[in-house]
C-alpha cells in the first residue's frame, strides 16, 4: 500500500519541482542539487502555500489497456494530458485495466508505455524525466468481477486519504467492445463510483449500435447506470485539428461568411475520406458494418453537422452547440435508394472467405465504397447538394471538406491575366483539409478572391513553402493557406476535452439516435443489393465517378448488362427492343425498365399535348407506390415541352397519414414531380385525408369532398388518364382482394382498409376508375412476375384480383410491363 501511496507523493513533489525543471535545464545531479534542495524547502513548508495548493486529484482508469487502440493512441493521449496539466494544480494516477492476469497484463501494458513520446520542443532529458514520472503514477489492474472494481475503489480512496488529497474526478475510458459495456457499466455504478462531490466521466468508443434499434437498446442500457452528462461518446474525427476548427473558423469569420454561407452562393459541399488500404485482418468487423456504418454514419455526418448547423452566438457553449446540431438533424431530407451509389473492391470477397472461413460460393454484399447525396430542407441550404464520399482501396489517402461557391462572373480578359486575388473568374473555394494527400498535413485554404480569413495566432500559421503544389485545379499560391503550428493527435485533443468537460466535442445520445434515424432506412433499403465491383487503386479509372441528375446520384459509367441468349435462334441483346403486343386482350408495351419508362413518359406527354389542344386542360390521376417515381424523374428531366400549366394532378389513392408524412402518396408526388415543374398550385389536388386535425374520419366526409371537387372540374368525372400500379396480391389503387367496398356500386371515392400499415386508405372505387378515357397500368420488377402470370390468365374476378376488374366502359386500357415482370 505504501508503494502505491508513494506514487501520489511522487506526484505532489513533482508538481512542485516541475516549474524549476524548465525546458533546457541541465538535470545532472550535481547541478540540480541546489535547486532540488530549494524545492524540498518549498515542499517541506518554507512556502507552504505552494506545496499544499491543489485543485484536487483525478483518477484515470483505462479499460482495455493492453489492446491495439490503447497501444497506438490512448496511452500517448493520456501522457500528453499529463504533460499539459501536471503543473496546473491537479494530481493524477493512471490505472490500466484488462482481463489478463497481473503478470501478463503488466508485461503487455508496460511494453506499450515504452513507446511514449514527447513533443519535439521538449528536450530529451526533460522528456525522460516526465516519462519516468508518468510511469511511477501508472499501475496495471485486472478488472473482471464486481469485487475487482470494489477493490480498485477502496484502494483509490485509501491512498488519497493517506496523502490528504481530495478526489475531484474519475475518468473511465472504455477501450473495449460494445457488448461488454453493460456489464462494466453495472460494476462501475455499483462498486466504483467516485465520491459524491466528484464528477464521473465515462468515455465510450464506437461503434454505438448497427442501426437505430440497436443504438436505442444500448443507450437505454447505459441510461440505467449513468447520467447523460457523465457519458462521452468518442468520434475521433471531432478531435482532428481541422475538423475541431470548423466551428471556431466560422465564428471568427462571421463577417465574411454570413453573407455567402447559404444556397444563394454555395454551389455544393463535398465531404470526403478516401483510403488506399483494404480491410484485410478486419473483415469480421467490416462484414458486420460496411463503409456507411463505419465512416459515413459517424465521421462524415458529424462534419456535415459542423458545416450546416446554424452558428450559436457562443460556439464555446456546449448546450447551444448540441442544440443547434439537433435542429440540423431535424432538417435533413430522408435518404432514398437513389441517394447513394455503392461499390466493393474486387478482392474483398476473397478476404472474407479466407478470414471468416466461408465457402467459395459465398459472395458478400457489404459495400466498401459509398457516394451519398444529402439535402437539407431549410431556407439556408435548400437545393445545395452535400456529397459524402468514402471508400477503401482508392487511388489516394486523403480527407477533406470542399465548399465550392457559385461563380457568376464573366471576365473579358484572357485567363493568363487573371489575378488570384482580384479576378472573380477564378474558382472560389473554402477547403478544410483534414490530412494526408497532396499536403500531408491538416490545413485550411480560402481562395484569395473570396476573403482573407482571420486565424488564431499561435496555433495556426501561414503555409508559404509549397506555392506550386496544386489542389482542386488551383495552385496553393491562389489560396490563403494555413497549417497548424504543431501537429496534435486527435485522441490527445479529445482526452484533453474529456478532462475539461467539453461536451460539444462528443456525441450525445440524442445526436446518436438522430444520426441512426437518418441512415437506418437507407441501410435497410440497400442490404440485399449488390454493390459495383471495382479493381482498386489507380485501376479504378472512372468506374466510381458518379453524377447528380435531378436530385439523384448514379455512376457515370454504366455497367454492361449481360443477357443469356439462345444460341439456336441467334438472338443478340440489340434485338431486345420495345415490344408491342397484347395482354388481357389489350395493348401491351414491354421493354427493359429504363426504356419502358422512357416510352411511357413520351406517351403521356403526347396525350397531354393532344388533350390540351382539344379541351384546354389535361386531368391525370396517379396511383401511389414506388413504380411511378422513375416516371416522375423522366418527366422532370426530359420533357420540357410538357403542358404543365394546363395540367391538373390528382391522386387515385392515398394513405391516411399527414400529407408531409414519408408514407404519403401526395408527399412522394410533390417531392419527385410537383416541386420540379411549373404546375399552378390550384391545379394540384391532394386527397383530403387530413381534415379538422384528424385523419380519415367518416364524419368529415373526405371522400364526398374529393368526389365533388372532381365533379366540378373534370368533365363528366371522366379523367383523361388514370395511371395504376399492380400489387403482388393483385390489388390496384387501394382496392384489395376480398374488399367489402369499392369493387362495385355508385360511390366514386371511398375509405378502404389495407392488410399492411398504414391500414386506412382513401381511394377511387373500381367503377369510377372505369369511367376514365384512358387507364394505363405500370408493372415493373421481377417480384411482380408471379402475379403478372396469374392476371394474364384470369377472367373478370375483381374479388380475387381487383386489377382484373379494370376495364374502362368507353375508354382504353394499356399495360406497360417490363421484361423482368413479364418474363421473370
Amino acid at each position: 500500500m505504501r508503494a502505491r501511496a508513494g506514487r501520489v507523493t511522487d506526484l505532489v513533489l513533482f508538481r512542485v519541482l516541475a516549474p524549476f525543471c524548465h525546458v533546457g535545464t541541465d538535470l545532472s545531479v550535481s547541478k540540480m542539487l541546489p535547486r532540488l534542495i530549494l524545492s524540498l524547502v518549498f515542499f517541506l513548508g518554507v512556502v507552504p502555500s505552494m506545496a499544499r495548493e491543489s485543485r484536487g486529484h483525478i483518477s484515470v482508469v483505462l479499460l482495455g489497456a493492453t489492446g491495439d487502440l490503447a497501444k497506438k493512441y490512448l496511452w500517448q493521449g493520456l501522457f500528453q494530458l499529463y504533460l499539459d496539466e501536471v503543473s496546473n494544480g491537479h494530481t493524477f494516477t493512471f490505472h490500466g485495466a484488462a482481463q489478463a492476469d497481473l503478470e501478463k497484463g503488466r508485461q503487455l501494458m508496460y511494453g506499450h508505455l515504452k513507446n511514449l513520446a514527447c513533443p519535439l520542443d521538449v528536450p530529451p532529458d526533460r522528456c525522460a524525466m516526465l516519462k519516468d514520472q508518468f510511469l511511477r503514477l501508472t499501475e496495471y489492474r485486472q478488472l473482471k468481477a464486481e469485487e475487482d472494481y470494489a477493490s480498485l475503489n477502496r484502494e483509490i480512496r485509501t491512498v488519497l486519504d493517506q496523502e490528504g488529497l481530495e478526489e475531484v474526478g474519475r475518468i473511465f475510458y472504455f477501450s473495449v467492445p460494445p457488448f461488454a459495456y453493460g456489464e462494466i457499466a453495472r460494476h462501475i455504478n455499483s462498486s466504483c463510483r467516485p465520491p459524491a462531490r466528484a464528477w464521473l466521466r465515462v468515455v465510450l468508443e464506437k461503434p454505438f449500435g448497427q442501426d437505430l434499434q440497436s443504438a436505442q437498446q444500448l443507450a437505454e442500457e447505459l441510461k440505467t447506470f449513468f447520467k447523460e452528462e457523465e457519458v462521452y461518446r468518442v468520434d475521433h474525427y471531432l478531435g482532428k485539428q481541422t475538423v475541431a476548427h470548423i466551428l471556431p473558423f466560422r465564428d471568427q469569420n462571421r463577417k465574411h461568411l454570413d453573407p455567402i454561407w447559404n444556397r444563394h452562393h454555395v454551389e455544393r459541399v463535398e465531404i470526403v475520406l478516401k483510403e488506399t488500404l483494404d480491410v484485410k485482418n478486419r473483415t469480421g468487423f467490416y462484414e458486420e458494418y460496411g463503409v456507411i456504418r463505419d465512416v459515413l454514419q459517424n465521421h462524415l455526418t458529424e462534419v456535415l453537422m459542423l458545416l450546416a448547423m446554424e452558428l450559436p452566438a457562443n460556439v464555446s457553449h456546449s448546450e447551444d452547440v448540441l442544440r443547434s446540431k439537433l435542429q440540423t438533424f431535424a432538417s435533413l431530407q430522408g435518404l432514398e435508394r437513389s441517394s447513394v451509389v455503392l461499390g466493393q473492391y474486387e478482392a474483398y470477397n476473397s478476404h472474407v472467405r479466407e478470414e471468416l472461413q466461408k465457402g467459395q460460393d459465398y459472395f458478400s454484399r457489404t459495400p466498401t465504397f459509398a457516394g451519398v447525396l444529402v439535402h437539407l430542407d431549410n431556407l439556408r441550404w435548400e437545393g445545395v447538394p452535400f456529397i459524402l464520399t468514402s471508400g477503401k482501396v482508392l487511388d489516394e489517402r486523403v480527407g477533406y471538406v470542399r465548399v465550392v461557391f457559385k461563380n457568376r462572373a464573366y471576365c473579358a480578359q484572357h485567363e493568363s491575366t487573371w489575378d488570384a486575388k482580384e479576378s472573380q473568374c477564378k474558382p472560389k473555394q473554402l477547403i478544410f483539409y483534414i490530412g494526408h494527400g497532396e499536403l500531408n498535413s491538416p490545413a485550411i485554404l480560402v481562395s484569395r478572391n473570396l476573403f482573407k480569413p482571420t486565424m488564431p495566432q499561435g496555433t495556426w500559421k501561414e503555409l508559404l513553402d509549397r506555392p506550386q503544389a496544386r489542389l482542386f485545379g488551383q495552385s496553393v499560391s491562389d489560396y490563403y493557406a494555413y497549417v497548424p503550428v504543431a501537429d496534435l493527435d486527435a485522441y490527445a485533443v479529445l482526452i484533453s476535452h474529456i478532462y475539461h468537460g467539453k461536451k460539444e466535442s462528443f456525441v450525445t445520445t440524442e445526436n446518436l439516435l438522430a444520426a441512426w434515424g437518418f441512415w437506418t432506412r437507407l441501410l435497410t433499403d440497400w442490404e440485399n443489393e449488390a454493390p459495383r465491383v471495382y479493381p482498386g487503386g489507380q485501376e479504378n479509372g472512372h468506374l466510381l465517378d458518379f453524377e447528380i441528375v435531378g436530385g439523384e446520384v448514379s455512376f457515370v459509367m454504366k455497367e454492361t448488362l449481360e443477357v443469356m441468349m439462345d444460341a439456336r435462334n441467334g438472338q443478340t441483346p440489340d434485338q431486345y427492343k420495345t415490344i408491342q403486343s397484347r395482354f388481357r386482350q389489350s395493348r401491351l408495351i414491354t421493354a427493359w425498365s429504363e426504356e419502358l419508362i422512357t416510352h411511357l413518359a413520351a406517351d403521356i406527354e403526347k396525350v397531354a399535348i393532344s388533350t390540351v389542344g382539344q379541351s384546354g386542360s389535361f386531368h391525370v390521376a396517379f396511383s401511389g407506390g414506388s413504380s411511378p417515381l422513375a416516371l416522375f424523374k423522366q418527366l422532370v428531366l426530359h420533357h420540357y415541352g410538357f403542358p404543365w400549366r394546363h395540367t391538373h394532378l390528382w391522386l387515385v389513392d392515398e394513405r391516411c397519414v399527414p400529407l408531409d408524412d414519408p408514407e404519403s402518396n401526395f408527399g412522394n408526388l410533390y417531392e419527385h414531380l410537383i416541386r420540379h415543374v411549373r404546375v399552378p398550385y390550384f391545379n394540384v389536388h391532394p386527397m383530403p385525408v387530413h381534415l379538422n386535425r384528424r385523419l380519415c374520419v367518416e364524419e368529415d366526409k373526405g371522400p364526398e369532398l374529393y368526389a365533388n371537387e372532381i365533379g366540378a372540374l373534370v368533365a363528366n368525372a371522366s379523367f383523361d388518364l388514370v395511371l395504376l400500379g399492380l400489387g403482388a396480391d393483385g390489388h390496384t389503387a387501394s382496392l384489395f382482394p376480398h374488399a367489402s367496398v369499392g369493387l362495385e356500386g355508385s360511390q366514386e371515392v371511398i375509405f378502404t382498409e389495407s392488410p399492411v400499415k398504414p391500414h386506412q386508405r382513401m381511394t377511387f372505387a373500381l367503377p369510377f376508375i372505369n369511367k376514365a378515357k384512358r387507364v394505363w397500368v405500370l408493372v415493373m420488377g421481377k417480384g411482380k412476375h408471379d402475379i403478372v402470370t396469374v392476371v394474364s390468365r384470369a377472367g373478370n374476378e375483381p374479388k380475387k384480383w381487383p386489377i382484373s376488374g379494370v376495364n374502362p366502359t368507353s375508354g382504353q386500357i394499356a399495360w406497360y410491363v417490363d421484361y423482368e415482370a413479364l418474363l421473370g
